[in-house]
């Protein structure tokens, strides 16, 4: 059995709770961490493991054995200075995913060049849609239509490189229609079914949320 993916969430004021929430609902192992205690109390009513620490000490961070979870979540953007601090000590223990929650267009230079792995700006992408996100192996972005029905863009697998769409026949396997394939910046409405596909390319899909988040 495939082993679930695990999380932290450092923040947990509107947007970190949104993520958060999502995640467990989902059914992962989530660990989430503020630095107000008011803020743990709130959220002990949702999430099963929460801890007030301060997650810009490196011993703290050690203790909770933050340097095994898979992905970890900095939704701090009103702090600038802790989400630098949170980012650089989750490299350092060898954190492989850190997203960073972010207020400017500045700020989102600054959080890259210390190393945060993606930056989202909240008035942009919602809590529940990074969550989404986070939870859809190979999705580089999803967009819910409606409660069953999205459109994602999925990364061309290793062994779907050079079989083309008719081969694969991917509608029939995961239940998803093609509706573009990006390469690069072009976005190609006119799709070619013989022609083979490459990993510079990402496939734009419309299909049943349920099916893409079972999608291996």
């Amino acid at each position: 059995m495939q082993k679930k993916k695990t999380y932290a969430v450092f923040g947990l004021g509107r947007y970190g709770m949104a993520v958060a929430k999502e995640l467990v609902e989902n059914g992962m192992e989530v660990i989430a961490i503020d630095m107000n205690q008011s803020a743990v109390n709130l959220a002990a009513a949702y999430l099963p493991i929460c801890k007030c620490a301060d997650v810009t000490d490196a011993e703290v961070l050690e203790r909770l054995g933050i340097s095994e979870i898979d992905t970890v979540i900095i939704c701090m953007a009103g702090n600038l200075e802790a989400s630098v601090m949170a980012i650089t000590l989750c490299k350092e223990i060898g954190v492989k995913t850190v997203v960073a929650k972010c207020g400017s267009e500045m700020h989102q230079k600054i959080l890259i060049r210390v190393g945060a792995d993606r930056v989202v700006f909240p008035e942009k992408e919602s809590g529940v849609r990074l969550a989404k996100n986070m939870l859809s192996s190979g999705f580089m972005d999803m967009l819910s239509l409606s409660k069953d029905v999205s459109i994602v863009e999925i990364d061309v697998k290793s062994e779907w490189v050079g079989k083309n769409l008719i081969e694969l026949n991917l509608r029939k396997k995961y239940g998803f229609n093609i509706i573009a394939i990006r390469t690069g910046e072009k976005v190609d409405v006119a799709i070619d079914p013989t022609a083979p596909l490459t990993d510079k390319m990402t496939l734009i899909v419309i299909a049943d949320t349920s099916r893409l988040m079972k999608m291996k």
